[in-house]
């Protein structure tokens, strides 16, 4: 028999660390959210909250010390993940283990182990440690393609290079994204897809690899932008897309959800990339499933019964996005967005903006996927940022 509450410590804490700890807190659990700013969205609503360089490993065990969790759930991927083997070895469970997170935090290790070891259809992909190799490699490819840093968050330094002489300034910008100690990028073939999806993979201790449906998703500057579920996909190509994802996420143990992302073409599917945690694409299953991926993510991780997944209806998501950098803020039109029967809206509540940081996203169903779409696109539309330090009373 299970014995709850569990006190779990929380590394990353974005919009969706804070849906991961509603979730935990709703089964009893006590949870510690980490961050590297103060004020983060999920320490807006976890028991304890701690202010840290998560890439520094004598911080981080001194927090692990501190607080002694049961079980440590990595969010975003710049974490000092010799810390976390070391820790795993001393009997602190790491979801989905430690291993597994080194893999996935940098996507060179994941992209070796599917292409290289398991051999799924990938992109083709290069290498390139400096601006050096960068040129010299890029003669391997053809024009357009893609540079993204080795590591960063949810995708972002991702850039389409379509000749040459745009290659440094790729460089540049995934250089300004990379997390960790990094200076390498991956140099990828462009696929010309008809669609990408999100596949969400639940491995559990105690029961079989569950999938939900799966999740399309349109990204810009390698960001999500829109998704909605389900994806409209051949029945053989969501089944050899399940088969890919459970041979990955097998390869990598250990429990909880797994949002691996394929590209569509033709009668092609082709590994993408893989996140062992709640996706981003996947808030949409708050508003279309009977458990959301963060209930799915906490039931796996403390072992407890997942019935059946069932999608209620057809949903979608958009992002609400700053236009620029934003020291406080406010939103204008809330109560406009809201005013659509079968949609809900998120504000993240994070303290400060840049330029296209995700600050909100409005969830939607419809009575299609096109309805729950222009009803999504619509609501987010209203919903306008404001630099709360420049207003002036009127």
């Amino acid at each position: 028999m299970r014995i709850l509450p569990k006190t779990i410590l929380l590394l990353g804490s974005g919009e969706l660390g804070k849906e991961i700890a509603i979730a935990a807190q709703r089964l009893g659990c006590k949870v510690i959210a980490c961050d590297r700013y103060p004020n983060a969205p999920a320490m807006q609503v976890a028991d304890v909250a701690e202010v840290l360089d998560m890439n520094d490993g004598n911080k981080l065990k001194d927090i692990i010390f501190k607080r002694k969790p049961d079980i440590i759930v990595p969010e975003i991927e710049a974490i000092d993940v010799e810390t976390l083997i070391e820790i795993e070895k001393k009997g602190v469970k790491v979801i989905p283990n430690a291993q597994a997170t080194a893999i996935t935090m940098n996507r060179d290790k994941i992209r070796n182990l599917a292409s290289k070891e398991l051999k799924l259809k990938t992109a083709k992909f290069e290498y390139a440690n400096n601006k050096i190799e960068l040129e010299e490699k890029s003669n391997y490819f053809q024009y357009p393609l893609i540079i993204k840093p080795i590591m960063s968050s949810s995708g972002k330094g991702q850039s389409l290079v379509k000749t040459k002489k745009d290659l440094i300034k790729g460089w540049d910008f995934a250089m300004e994204a990379s997390r960790g100690h990094s200076n390498c990028v991956i140099i990828e073939e462009f696929i010309e897809f008809d669609f990408e999806i999100t596949l969400l993979t639940i491995r559990q201790e105690n029961g079989p690899t569950l999938f939900c449906d799966p999740i399309g998703h349109e990204q810009a500057n390698g960001d999500y932008q829109c998704s909605w579920q389900p994806a409209k996909m051949k029945q053989p190509l969501l089944e050899e897309a399940k088969q890919m994802a459970k041979q990955v996420t097998d390869k990598l143990g250990g429990f909880g959800i797994f949002g691996v992302e394929f590209f569509i073409r033709g009668e092609e599917v082709i590994f993408s990339e893989l996140s062992p945690r709640p996706h981003d694409t996947g808030l949409v299953t708050i508003i279309t499933q009977n458990l959301n991926e963060f209930e799915l993510h906490i039931r796996a991780i403390l072992g407890l019964p997942i019935p059946k997944i069932i999608r209620k209806e057809a949903g979608a998501s958009r992002v609400i996005l700053a236009e620029s950098i934003m020291d406080s803020i406010n939103y204008e039109g809330v109560d406009k967005a809201l005013n659509y029967e079968g949609t809900q809206l998120f504000l993240f509540g994070k303290p400060s903006a840049k330029e296209n940081r995700r600050m909100g996203v409005v969830l939607a169903t419809g009575e299609d996927i096109n309805h729950a779409k222009q009803k999504a696109d619509k609501s987010a539309s209203l919903v306008t940022l404001i630099n709360s330090k420049n207003k002036t009373n009127g």
